[in-house]
């Protein structure tokens, strides 16, 4: 009999355990998570006041670099005519032409921790057009530089899409087009938005900010649950004004949805803002300038997976792809708030809501703990071996396992109060 009483009492502790309502209780008064976000804010600025940004030039490395800068229109069209005039000259003196392009391959890439972010060395290879390998390559560059070069002289904007229906028949696909896009970026020594060239809308902010895009003024607060589409071209915004005490940068629509729809950012001050999944340029460019002008600290909302990890360390530390690129397109300091592997049993997150890992997830955890940027933070590599040895991941939508407002209502407040980021 006694032992069925202990049995009984042992069932119940456990259920008390993992009550939502367990972690609910813990919660202080709002007004008290305010006072700590306010210190984080005032810390956050007074590190940004005090920092002096740090740029390549500055570093007594022993490998030489590339990096781009904002050009003008005409700066382009300069360098394009130049480049163009260079092959002439050499197709005259019958040498035939050849693009000298930068490398943007692995192995010519290097994370710089002192800058935390990753840069591209400066090696080229030869595009020659009287070679078989790359004779398309080399047509493609040229029609390239010739459709960036009237965009110069008109004076407008294209879609990436735009650009490849140009030529639907020598492009073939859209992400040959946009490789070499990438690839003139590097030989101009320009940043991929002075071509002109954008992305389609995909980014999108709500909450409090104000800010200009291209003259008209804009107040997050009152744009809706859907909130402001984040423009493509970031030289139309400017006057951003805030009372936010931070930014809650998220990876998902269906997280940033229930933010938006319960106004979370009312409750904290904050602006949300998503790229909906993987990074665009134009959401990478804006998070950097809300934190450069604002002064803001950054928090980050992402799965519990290794790809959740990757889109983070892409808006902190940059992307291989893009590294020619790097100081524009990252943002420093950003803090990792959640999901987290050691959330899942922290929060008492179901079985049911957590998904087993592929062979491809743990190869992909595994190849991220090799990476620099991830070393640098002790953090992020306990929490990495975390998921790795557990083999398990979740989405952000497992909180709702607990009720669809446990997110806003007690996930999220508890964190902050807790200071619980890495």
């Amino acid at each position: 009999m006694a032992d069925k009483k202990k049995r009984r009492r042992a069932a119940t502790d456990s259920d008390s355990e993992s009550d939502p309502l367990l972690f609910k209780s813990k919660l202080k008064p709002d007004s008290s998570i305010l006072q700590t976000l306010k210190v984080l804010k005032s810390s956050s600025a007074t590190a940004s006041a005090a920092a002096k940004p740090l740029a390549l030039s500055d570093l007594n490395l022993s490998t030489a670099f590339r990096e781009v800068t904002d050009l003008p229109l005409t700066s382009v069209q300069s360098t394009i005519e130049s480049v163009i005039l260079s092959l002439a000259h050499s197709i005259l003196a019958g040498n035939g032409f050849s693009f000298s392009v930068p490398s943007r391959a692995a192995a010519n890439q290097l994370y710089v921790p002192e800058l935390d972010r990753i840069v591209l060395k400066d090696k080229s290879s030869a595009r020659p057009f009287a070679n078989v390998s790359s004779v398309r390559k080399a047509t493609i560059t040229t029609r390239i530089l010739q459709l960036i070069h009237q965009l110069c002289l008109k004076n407008i904007h294209v879609t990436k899409r735009d650009l490849f229906y140009t030529d639907v028949k020598l492009f073939q696909d859209q992400s040959q087009s946009d490789a070499i896009l990438d690839d003139v970026s590097c030989i101009l020594g320009c940043t991929r938005s002075s071509l002109n060239v954008v992305a389609a809308e995909k980014g999108v902010v709500v909450g409090r900010i104000i800010f200009s895009d291209n003259g008209d003024m804009i107040d997050c607060t009152k744009m809706g649950i859907g909130g402001k589409a984040i423009p493509p071209n970031i030289d139309r915004v400017g006057d951003m004004q805030s009372d936010a005490l931070f930014i809650l940068l998220v990876e998902k629509d269906a997280a940033y949805m229930r933010l938006a729809e319960d106004r979370f950012y009312n409750r904290f001050p904050c602006i949300i803002v998503t790229a909906k999944g993987q990074p665009d340029v134009a959401t990478r460019l804006f998070l950097r300038k809300m934190k450069m002008e604002l002064k803001l600290p950054v928090l980050a909302l992402v799965d519990s997976d290794p790809y959740g990890l990757k889109i983070l360390s892409v808006y902190g530390c940059g992307s291989k792809n893009m590294s020619y690129d790097s100081a524009n397109l990252t943002t420093p300091d950003i803090k990792w708030l959640g999901v987290r592997p050691s959330d899942l049993d922290k929060y008492k997150i179901p079985e049911q809501c957590r998904l087993p890992m592929t062979e491809q997830d743990i190869k992909t955890g595994k190849d991220l703990l090799e990476e620099d940027f991830v070393k640098k933070n002790p953090g992020w590599v306990e929490e990495l071996n975390i998921m790795v040895k557990s083999k398990q991941k979740a989405e952000i939508q497992a909180l709702s396992s607990f009720g669809f407002q446990y997110l806003t209502e007690v996930y999220l407040p508890l964190k902050l109060q807790q200071k619980d980021w890495l």
